[in-house]
């Protein structure tokens, strides 16, 4: 069933960001705020902690190639970019107690280094100009604490879906 719900969930996931990017910027005290829903990049974290590495590196190297070519012109960017923050996920989460909580920080650590990560790429390349200091008040923060409540919303659906599929998988993490 997982071999069919993982695609879905994923292609699923790949569609519904943009839709919830429609409600960025936000405007608050006249001041603007940009969300980045971050949702696949979650999920495939999630997958690589407890599911199988090698099932969310094919999926980061697929979707992150159709979010290069249909979302920035950059070709590799994302494609690179997923897939190393799953290697860098199942690095991590062997040395770390194996727990939903440190998943759940550990994907929201991992999610920050990526954020600022891509302002340093395009800082350096000349797409913004924005100041570090806007960059962190006006979209870091936003997009940390939204995509925070997404975990704190599904985060268990999606440690549950991959575990209870294997009765084994309950009792092993990470790089297995």
């Amino acid at each position: 069933m997982i071999r069919f719900l993982v695609p879905i969930v994923c292609l699923v996931l790949f569609f519904v960001e943009p839709i919830f990017g429609l409600f960025s910027p936000l405007s608050i005290d006249g001041s603007l705020y940009y969300v980045v829903p971050r949702f696949l990049i979650l999920f495939l974290i999630f997958l690589t902690l407890f599911y199988e590495l090698r099932h969310a590196l094919f999926y980061g190297l697929f979707f992150g190639l159709l979010y290069d070519v249909f979302y920035i012109d950059i070709i590799g960017l994302y494609s690179f970019l997923y897939p190393a923050v799953c290697l860098i996920a199942a690095y991590f989460f062997k040395k770390i107690p194996q727990n939903l909580l440190s998943a759940t920080l550990l994907a929201l650590g991992l999610l920050l280094a990526m954020e600022v990560a891509l302002y340093l790429f395009f800082q350096l390349i000349g797409l913004t100009d924005a100041p570090a200091g806007t960059f962190l008040a006006s979209r870091l923060w936003p997009t940390l604490i939204a995509n925070a409540l997404y975990l704190g919303l599904l985060g268990w659906v999606f440690r549950s879906m991959m575990v209870t599929q294997d009765p084994q998988r309950g009792t092993k993490f990470g790089l297995y």
